[in-house]
């Protein structure tokens, strides 16, 4: 078939995610046939630099062969098995692993199959935690105004409110909802450069007024991501920790983002030196190769399940493809790559030429605000720089640079006014150079 035919074909069958589709009449999808590296490559061999990693996914870039090898090898002893009253080597060695190198206080895996069912697994957990010891009246949860944590019914709920869930406010279960450590528009009106972290307040505040019935506060570490990949201070983590260790508050600490080597670090919440309740995982788990998600749990939350069949103490949740052996043999793979090739040696020498680079953006009429973390760096854009102004919904903004983006051969898929990139960890010096180099002139282009 020709190609339009194969346009033709996805707008007849196929409903594609975060899309109006009627953009799609005069926008249609590209046609991806193959992908290496950095790069991903159309039908018409025109490629482009897949600067947001697939969503965030993909760590060691396309195409790895340790990887791919790994996925062929376990495909030739078993694909999938249920994973209750059966276990595999993938999910047993994946599991070991995990626990060595996330923070100690961690000792139990729980696998999913996504980041919004690892995230409902941690809600879960944490809620039936607290009715087997007996703490019946702690069932609320605590997020932040533009946290994002996935878009099932119970990941929205501890998520700020957005485009992404307003519209599905009705379902949602209460959740307490504070402000965020957003430093360029601070919800204290306060100077980084001059602040105590008075952001925090608000959660001391209502873990002391209400922390009798919550259970849990989540928060992704460091990087609020589809919020619109708000970096914050460290100090800011430290003293949630603090404050949910005196009021007896779990801490679930969403790295489906920025686990993985994403910040610089292997985890996010290393940078802070803090032990969380739970974990949730996903995403670079695999490299971006096959879906997969984990919740890492203390040793004390898995004891109050673990009982007489009677006491009724079992947790009832699973995921048909939970711990699939494909999908943990990739993210062996993965971590071995991690250890051969010296991925998080490799990217510190980058780390900085890439920031450096990045803050040039900010000459720019109109980036506001630059932002960034280990491989991940943002430019939020504004009418007016001096009163911050946003641009009006209407102007669409974003998909406009998203559009000449692609006429440059980079992936800038906006979030809202802010455009980001989070780039695969294999990407060379050369690489980013260029990259940058095109983000100058397209959105110098765009104020002119």
């Amino acid at each position: 078939m020709e190609r339009e035919d194969w346009i033709k074909k996805d707008l007849k069958y196929l409903w594609h995610p975060y899309t109006q589709m009627k953009d799609c009449e005069l926008f249609p999808p590209i046609l991806i046939e193959r992908a290496e590296g950095v790069k991903v490559y159309d039908d018409r061999g025109n490629f482009y630099y897949d600067t947001i990693s697939s969503w965030w996914s993909n760590v060691h870039g396309h195409n790895h062969p340790k990887i791919k090898q790994a996925i062929k090898e376990q495909l030739d002893k078993i694909e999938h098995i249920l994973f209750a009253g059966f276990t595999h080597k993938p999910a047993i060695l994946l599991a070991e692993k995990l626990i060595q190198i996330t923070p100690k206080s961690l000792s139990r895996v729980f696998f999913s199959d996504n980041g919004s069912t690892a995230v409902e697994t941690a809600l879960k957990m944490s809620f039936q935690y607290w009715q087997n010891i007996g703490r019946k009246k702690k069932q609320r949860f605590v997020c932040l105004d533009y946290g994002y944590h996935g878009d099932t019914i119970g990941a929205m709920s501890v998520s700020g409110l957005s485009l992404f869930n307003r519209r599905f406010r009705p379902l949602l279960f209460p959740s307490f909802r504070l402000p965020s450590p957003y430093c360029y528009r601070c919800p204290m009106e306060k100077k980084r450069d001059r602040c105590a972290i008075e952001c925090a307040e608000p959660v001391e505040r209502l873990l002391r007024e209400r922390g009798e019935e919550i259970c849990a506060l989540i928060l992704e570490p460091l990087l609020l991501g589809a919020g619109g990949m708000i970096v914050y201070p460290k100090e800011y983590l430290k003293k949630v920790r603090r404050i949910t260790y005196a009021y007896n508050v779990h801490l679930i600490v969403d790295e489906i983002a920025t686990g993985f080597g994403r910040t610089g670090k292997m985890f996010a919440c290393e940078y802070a030196d803090i032990e969380p309740d739970l974990l949730c995982l996903s995403k670079g788990i695999t490299a971006g190769y096959l879906p997969l998600g984990a919740t890492l749990s203390t040793e004390e939350i898995y004891q109050a399940f673990y009982a007489e069949y009677k006491e009724k103490k079992t947790f009832y949740h699973g995921h048909t493809y939970t711990a699939n052996p494909l999908s943990c043999s990739a993210g062996l793979a993965s971590l071995q790559v991690f250890s051969e090739e010296k991925v998080l040696s490799r990217i510190s020498k980058i780390i900085p030429f890439f920031q450096r680079e990045l803050k040039k953006m900010k000459e720019l009429a109109c980036v506001g605000d630059v932002r960034g973390i280990g491989m991940i760096g943002a430019m939020e854009l504004v009418q007016d720089k001096k009163r911050k102004k946003r641009f009006e919904f209407a102007q669409r903004i974003g998909f406009k640079i998203y559009q000449r983006g692609l006429e440059r051969q980079i992936i800038l898929r906006p979030l809202g006014d802010v455009i980001y990139l989070f780039l695969p960890l294999c990407i060379s010096k050369k690489e980013i150079e260029e990259i940058l180099d095109r983000c100058y002139v397209l959105l110098k282009e765009i104020k002119d």
